[in-house]
């Protein structure tokens, strides 16, 4: 009886969490379904050579919030509470200031990446209008991305993965939407994609502040021992 609860225990959290993880690296594949459908092959090969930049930006947030949400959860387990609070704190900032630095790096320097991963002539034009509105909205997917490590560790998977369904539906009902139906081309695929990923963080936020784990009462200078593990 103990293994059979165990197993079910290992496959309430897992398939959850893995289904969050291949949704979350998804959004371009359906920008590309949509504009390849609306442009042809040089709207698909724009959302393709942009893919590196936006895997990324999604690998940054991802690998920040699971950092922080893993000695979140070591802490409170020692019952150390108010180690733990400052880590999820520190994870906050850090995924802030992460977002602003991501945000204007891209955005002044995306022509140059693109050049630099390949893209030349009406490629690098489209590629630089797609990637424009995704730096725009980078903060949105890292902040997004960051919390639901959080969820998780708070024993939210189904919740986590809910948040990361429910922006994955937006992206793909706002593609049809602004793509198809407006005609927007790669510029109404990233206007979905940043959206969607504005609706997970909005829903992963919700969940942390009804459970009264977002710790904003801790300022950053409070919080420089935790800030300083990510780097």
């Amino acid at each position: 009886m103990k293994q059979m609860r165990d197993i079910k225990t290992f496959f309430r959290y897992v398939i959850p969490s893995v289904l969050s993880f291949a949704l979350s690296g998804v959004y371009a594949i359906v920008d590309g379904y949509f504009v390849g459908n609306s442009m042809g092959d040089i709207g698909l090969s724009a959302v393709n050579i942009a893919y590196p930049i936006v895997a990324v930006i999604q690998a940054l947030g991802t690998g920040i919030g699971m950092g922080g949400a893993i000695y979140y959860s070591i802490n409170k387990a020692e019952g150390k509470e108010k180690e733990a609070g400052e880590f999820t704190a520190g994870a906050l900032w850090v995924l802030i200031i992460a977002s602003a630095i991501l945000t204007f790096s891209i955005f002044f320097l995306n022509n140059p990446l693109l050049r630099l991963l390949g893209a030349e002539g009406s490629l690098l034009s489209l590629g630089e209008e797609y990637i424009a509105i995704i730096a725009l909205g980078a903060g949105l997917q890292i902040i997004g991305t960051g919390l639901i490590p959080f969820i998780r560790n708070h024993g939210g998977s189904f919740y986590a993965m809910f948040a990361m369904v429910a922006g994955f539906i937006t992206n793909i009902i706002l593609d049809y939407l602004f793509v198809w139906v407006l005609g927007q081309g790669v510029e109404g695929a990233a206007r979905a994609t940043v959206i969607g990923q504005g609706i997970t963080m909005l829903i992963a936020l919700i969940y942390l502040l009804h459970k009264k784990t977002v710790y904003t009462a801790y300022p950053v200078f409070k919080n420089w021992k935790s800030i300083c593990f990510y780097f």
